[in-house]
C-alpha cells in the first residue's frame, strides 16, 4: 500500500538540497540505487542499545535520521520504505513522526511500508551499513552476500564511485550545517579552556565540553581525547589528574543533529603557562599547523601539504638541535616520521573522517595507493584538492616510547637524532594542533578560526587572565 502524499508545495530549502542531490547521483549512475538507514545495536542487552546513528550515505540523500528505513533512488525520484510507528513503540517513546509526514519532509515521491522494499529491489545498487543486523537484511533481501564496504564489486562498486564524487564537494547546505558544528566545537572548546586547572581530571574537563556539545542538542563527532597522554594519539581514558607542568591535548568535536561533523584539537598547559621547552616545541608544531593552512587552494595536491608539513617539521627541530642535517633529507629519510608518524589530516563531513567506510576510495584519486613508507602510510587523503572540500589540518609532535625506544629505530636514525637533547624536552609527551579548513574557489576558510590556537591567547584563557 502506497501512502498519499499531500499535493507538492513550494520545497523547502532542505528539500530543494536534497533534490538537487539525487539528481546529481541520476547524473552519474543509470540504475536503480537503494541505501539503508540501519538500526540501533545493543550496548550489553537488547533492551540498552547504543544511541542510533544513521548511515552517513542514507542522510546524504533522505536528510533525516529516519531508523529501519530505506529509500530507493532512481532517475532522481526518491521513494522511503519505513514502517508507521506500532503502539508499543509510542507506548515506550511517544508519539513519533509517521510515515507520511517524513515522506513530506524530504520531499518524496513516494512512499510505502518497509515489507515491500522487497518488490522494488531488482537490479538495485546499495552500500553495506555497518550495523551487522542491517547488513544481513540486506544480504538477505538482495538475495546475495554483502561484501565490506571497503570491498565493493560490480554496480556496488559504481555507486561508491558515484557517491564519492558528489560528496566531496559540499553544497550550500553541507557548508551550513558545518559552520554549525564547528561553532558549536569552538564554544565547547573555549569552556574547556576555561575548565582546566591543575587538580581536576581529564573526566571534569570532558564533561564541561560535551555539556556544552549536548546543550546545542548536538553529540561529540567521535570519541573524545581529553589527556595529559598526549602520545597516545587515539587515547580513550580519562581517569588522570591534572598537574602544573602536564600539556592537555584535547581533541573533541560536535556533530549536528543533521550528522554533519566538526573536529578540533588544542594542546593546553594545565598550569596556565607553557615551560620554555613546551613552548619551542608547540611553536614549532604551531609553524606547520599555519604553512599548511596558507597552503590549502584548488589545484593542491593534499599529499604535498603532509611533506609541507613535514618539513617545517624537520626544520623546527634541527633548529632545536634534538635532528641533525638537512630538512628535506631528514623528511625523506623519515625521521621525522619519529615525532610525527600520522598523515597531516583527513577529508570531513557527514563523517569526521569522511567516507573512511569505503576504504581509500573516497580518500585516494583514482590509480593512487598507500605509500609502505612509515608516517606517510597513514596519510588518509591523498588527492588534488578541489573548491568545496572541507579537510582538517592537525601536525604533531610526540613522543611515543614505541617509537622511540624501538631498537632498529634507533639504529636506522642514530645520527640523525640527538637523543640527550630530545632528553631536555622530557615534559612534551604530545601536541596536535587541528583545525577545520574549507577550500575555497581562491584559497581556503578556516571554519575553525573563532579558536585561538597562538601561546599568549591560549595561556590568558586558561589562566583566567
Amino acid at each position: 500500500m502506497q501512502t498519499r502524499l499531500p499535493s507538492p508545495q513550494k520545497p523547502s530549502p532542505l528539500q530543494e538540497i536534497l533534490r538537487q542531490r539525487r539528481q546529481q547521483l541520476a547524473q552519474q549512475v543509470s540504475f536503480p540505487v537503494v541505501l539503508w538507514s540501519g538500526r540501533q545495536s545493543s550496548r550489553n542487552f537488547p533492551a540498552n542499545p547504543f544511541p542510533f546513528r544513521a548511515s552517513s550515505h542514507f542522510l546524504y540523500f533522505a536528510g533525516l535520521p529516519i531508523e529501519n528505513a530505506a529509500i530507493r533512488l532512481e532517475n532522481g525520484r526518491l521513494e522511503l520504505f519505513v514502517d508507521d510507528p506500532t503502539p508499543a513503540s509510542i507506548l515506550w517513546h511517544g508519539e513519533t513522526v509517521r510515515r507520511d509526514e517524513l515522506a513530506a519532509q524530504i520531499g518524496a515521491d513516494a512512499a510505502y511500508p518497509f515489507a515491500q522494499l522487497k518488490a522494488r529491489l531488482t537490479d538495485a545498487a546499495t552500500i553495506p551499513v555497518q550495523d551487522a543486523a542491517t547488513r544481513l537484511q540486506q544480504s538477505q533481501l538482495l538475495d546475495r552476500m554483502m561484501a565490506p564496504a571497503s570491498q565493493l564489486q560490480e554496480r556496488d562498486r559504481s555507486l561508491a564511485e558515484a557517491i564519492v564524487q558528489i560528496r566531496l564537494i559540499h553544497d550550500d547546505g553541507a557548508i551550513a550545517e558545518l559552520r554549525k558544528a564547528a561553532a558549536v566545537s569552538v564554544e565547547a572548546h573555549g569552556a574547556g579552556m576555561a575548565a582546566t586547572l591543575p587538580g581536576k581530571t581529564e573526566a571534569q574537563i570532558r564533561a564541561v565540553m560535551e555539556s556544552v556539545i549536548s546543550s546545542h542538542n548536538m553529540t561529540p563527532a567521535y570519541g573524545s581525547i581529553v589527556t595529559i597522554q598526549g602520545e597516545v594519539l587515539h587515547n580513550d581514558r580519562y581517569h588522570h589528574r591534572l598537574n602544573s607542568g602536564d600539556l592537555l591535548l584535547v581533541d573533541v568535536g560536535a556533530e549536528a543533529e543533521s550528522g554533519w561533523a566538526s573536529d578540533i584539537t588544542r594542546t593546553l598547559a594545565v598550569s596556565g603557562k607553557f615551560s620554555p621547552t613546551q613552548r619551542d616545541l608547540y611553536e614549532v608544531v604551531l609553524a606547520a599547523h599555519d604553512r599548511c593552512i596558507e597552503a590549502v587552494r584548488p589545484g593542491v595536491e593534499y599529499r604535498s601539504i603532509h611533506l609541507l608539513g613535514a618539513k617545517v617539521l624537520a626544520e623546527g627541530l634541527v633548529d632545536l638541535g634534538i635532528l641533525r642535517g638537512q630538512p628535506e633529507d631528514l623528511v625523506d629519510r623519515d625521521a621525522h616520521s619519529l615525532f610525527f608518524p600520522h598523515g597531516i589530516g583527513h577529508l570531513l563531513g557527514l563523517d569526521v573522517h569522511d567516507m573512511e567506510d569505503l576504504g581509500d576510495l573516497a580518500g585516494y584519486a583514482l590509480g593512487r595507493t598507500r605509500s609502505d613508507r612509515f608516517g606517510l602510510g597513514y596519510l588518509r587523503l591523498d588527492r588534488t584538492l578541489q573548491a568545496g572540500m572541507a579537510v582538517t589540518i592537525e601536525p604533531g609532535f610526540y613522543q611515543v616510547p614505541a617509537i622511540l625506544n624501538d631498537p632498529q629505530r634507533r639504529e636506522t636514525y642514530r645520527d640523525l637524532v640527538n637523543w640527550e637533547r630530545l632528553s631536555e624536552f622530557s615534559d612534551v609527551r604530545g601536541i596536535r594542533i587541528e583545525d577545520d579548513v574549507l577550500v575555497t574557489e581562491d584559497g581556503s576558510e578556516v571554519l575553525t578560526a573563532d579558536l585561538p590556537n597562538g601561546i599568549e591567547a591560549i595561556e590568558q584563557i586558561v589562566s583566567g587572565s
